[in-house]
């Protein structure tokens, strides 16, 4: 007993050595906490008025940590002026999810809760010069995505039918067997007359996922998939146009592989649609451009080495669009009559995520972040830089950042790759400093030099610390080009995580990371590369944390809801067509290798990557090695945690197993309760009136 106390005291004592030196003037409250990374607003959405005038947008307010009951964020409606003036719309606990200006410019109608434990959400319609939200519709089923009509009169959303009254009966008799996949809900258009209220669901083939009225209003085009799941929205969806007189089809545009945004020209000649450029491609990220009625599509960034993020029409003859090259973003104009060769890369400027305008406008609405700032709304106009107009986390003030960069360094085979560094807030050791690198999902995904920190990617608190924080596109990545984004393919867990452990190499070599103090974590198919980086290259990592991550590529298929995503863009084979070699690219084949202590946490409902896969790499690491491993299930949580505080739990997990294994004593792994109940009766003493005191 006296010589667990003793080995206890020491751990201690230990643990105590390896916390950051703080000097005198760098107090640790001049830094970004765990607890303010958790809860900063952000704006989620921006459009600008039909006028020209005003920017209406949605800011996600996280709820207060022990203090609010538990949820995701709160969503406000605001809109701002040119100007930076400010006003909140609908704010406080509210919920609301989609927003549309009226045709006219005086007014807006937002999809949205008053009562966030309503069953349903209501569309609204407010005027800009204020009053009371009033309802104009009572939603029967989830609304996804509203659009009113150029003339005024009608309002087009998407929506499932309602559940048949009797179903809730039923289910309170115990009758609730779901049919998988087969009982989803398709979304339907409803086309609501704004004067009666009522809505009528159109008679359309299909699961409809996107909407554009023509100018005139006499047609609409829609993004329709076979069925509503998920894999066949990512894989399966087109562009058709159809009469609004009777919902016929007109003409389909025929695009292949991943879609997103559409949109038709003023005049109502041609749609423009962003969508990937072959059944392959990883991503929906070139632009495309054919006649409304029918023809071949152009593409007009022929080439680019990016990928297309959005545009808008500027008159019949021209669009603005949006691109990531590199970790940067960049907006050009492309004329359709005469379309160019893309510039030079862009290498500096904030990063623009969304945009947003009318034909004929000068100015426009977007949505930018910087390494000092989440995104926020900025106003662009043409020959000025992007101007910010709202500041939503006044307490970024207070707080110093450490420095961050961009990097670019050598794979093995000579590739040249990217990533983003942020520098340990204080003076890097000699010898250098622990490293944490954090590795993106997708792999269709990719870093741009903007904001870093986020609840599971806390690097400015990590920084604070003294922690090296990288970020790394690997091959596979997007915004370098359809062929880059490709390389993967066919190739799990091979040259793409090598240029992970490349990465650290340069930046051991540069003096910059110690070797044996590196951690790695990363979700989805970040909590893949986490999984493979604790496994089969476990001599190259001190700790790692796998969140929503992959462990067996042959259960994988069997379980996700992506699987046809999976062949196409990341396989590019079946399991059944080489079982071994799906099986040698899962970290649980590799698992005897496994020295690497491992922290894996889950969403318990993740329709995306099953449970099971964390499950797994658990139970494989448990019982064939003696490494450290746990295991973290979030009830209630998918693909990601969405509320406060699953998300802040998440956070002192990874931040405390990154400092017990790569700047503390090692060993076991650290006391697996959080006391939150400790922290929750602080916060309602704080709370408490002085007088009853």
């Amino acid at each position: 007993m006296q010589l667990n106390r003793l080995s206890l005291f020491l751990c201690s004592l230990l643990a105590i050595w390896h916390l950051p030196v703080w000097s005198a003037d760098e107090p640790m409250a001049n830094y970004l906490t765990l607890e303010e990374t958790v809860s900063l607003k952000t704006v989620t959405s921006a459009r600008i008025s039909p006028i020209g005038d005003a920017i209406a947008y949605l800011l996600s307010v996280p709820r207060k940590l022990y203090e609010d009951d538990d949820g995701k964020a709160w969503v406000e409606l605001h809109v701002v002026n040119l100007e930076g003036e400010s006003r909140p719309y609908f704010a406080g606990q509210v919920e609301v999810s989609s927003l549309a200006w009226s045709a006219d410019g005086n007014g807006f109608f937002f999809v949205g809760k008053r009562d966030v434990s309503a069953e349903q959400a209501d569309i609204f319609r407010m005027q800009v010069d204020g009053g009371e939200a009033q309802v104009i519709y009572t939603g029967q089923s989830a609304i996804r995505s509203i659009h009113p009509s150029p003339d005024g009169r009608s309002l087009a959303f998407l929506a499932p039918d309602p559940a048949p009254a009797e179903d809730k009966t039923l289910a309170e008799k115990g009758f609730k067997a779901l049919v998988y996949e087969e009982s989803a809900k398709a979304a339907r258009l409803w086309l609501l007359d704004i004067e009666t209220g009522e809505a009528v669901a159109q008679d359309i083939a299909g699961s409809v996922s996107d909407f554009q009225w023509a100018p005139d209003g006499e047609h609409y085009a829609v993004a329709l998939a076979p069925t509503p799941l998920i894999d066949d929205e990512y894989m399966a969806r087109d562009v058709f146009v159809l009469s609004t007189k009777d919902a016929s089809i007109r003409n389909q545009l025929g695009s292949v592989g991943k879609l997103a945004h559409f949109a038709w020209s003023p005049d109502g000649k041609q749609i423009a649609w962003i969508a990937g450029e072959d059944i392959n491609d990883p991503a929906a990220g070139r632009l495309y451009v054919a006649s409304s009625k029918g023809g071949e599509r152009r593409d007009l960034v022929p080439g680019y080495e990016g990928q297309i993020d959005g545009f808008y029409w500027q008159d019949e003859g021209s669009i603005v669009w949006l691109g990531s090259r590199g970790l940067w973003t960049e907006i050009e104009r492309v004329s359709l009559g005469d379309i160019q060769p893309v510039g030079k890369a862009p290498d500096s400027g904030p990063i623009i995520r969304t945009i947003d305008a009318y034909p004929g406008q000068r100015v426009a609405a977007a949505l930018v972040d910087t390494p000092e700032h989440p995104q926020e709304v900025y106003l662009l106009q043409p020959g000025a830089a992007p101007e910010r107009l709202t500041n939503s986390n006044p307490v970024l003030n207070e707080r110093k950042l450490a420095r961050q960069e961009p990097i670019r360094y050598a794979a093995r085979d000579g590739l040249e790759l990217e990533a983003v560094l942020i520098h340990p807030a204080n003076k890097t050791p000699k010898g250098g400093s622990p490293l944490v690198m954090m590795i993106h999902g997708g792999p269709e995904s990719h870093y741009s030099n903007g904001w870093m920190s986020n609840y599971s990617r806390p690097a400015q608190t990590l920084a604070a610390q003294g922690y090296l924080v990288v970020y790394p596109n690997y091959r596979g990545s997007t915004g370098r080009g359809v062929e880059f984004s490709k390389l993967s393919q066919h190739g799990y867990a091979a040259e793409e995580f090598n240029d992970i452990v490349d990465a650290k190499t340069h930046l051991v070599e540069a003096g910059l990371a110690v070797s044996d103090r590196v951690g790695i974590t990363g979700g989805s198919y970040g909590g893949y590369a986490s999984m493979w980086a604790a496994s089969a290259l476990s001599e190259h990592f001190a700790a790692a944390v796998a969140f929503v991550g992959i462990s067996d590529q042959i259960s994988k298929f069997g379980t996700t809801d992506i699987p046809n995503e999976m062949f196409n863009v990341h396989a590019r084979a079946y399991p059944w067509e080489d079982w071994m070699w799906m099986l040698e690219r899962s970290p649980i084949y590799h698992v005897d290798k496994a020295r690497t202590p491992l922290l894996i946490m889950h969403g318990k409902e993740d329709p995306r990557v099953h449970p099971s896969q964390s499950l797994e790499m658990y139970r494989h690491v448990k019982v064939r090695t003696d490494t450290p491993v746990r295991l973290v299930y979030y009830p209630g949580e998918g693909h990601g945690n969405k509320n406060t505080a699953a998300r802040y739990d998440y956070s002192l997990r990874l931040d405390r197993w990154m400092n017990h294994y790569l700047k503390g004593p090692g060993g076991d792994a650290p006391p697996y309760e959080i006391d939150h109940a400790a922290r929750l009766e602080e916060t309602e003493a704080g709370q408490e009136d002085p007088e009853d005191i």
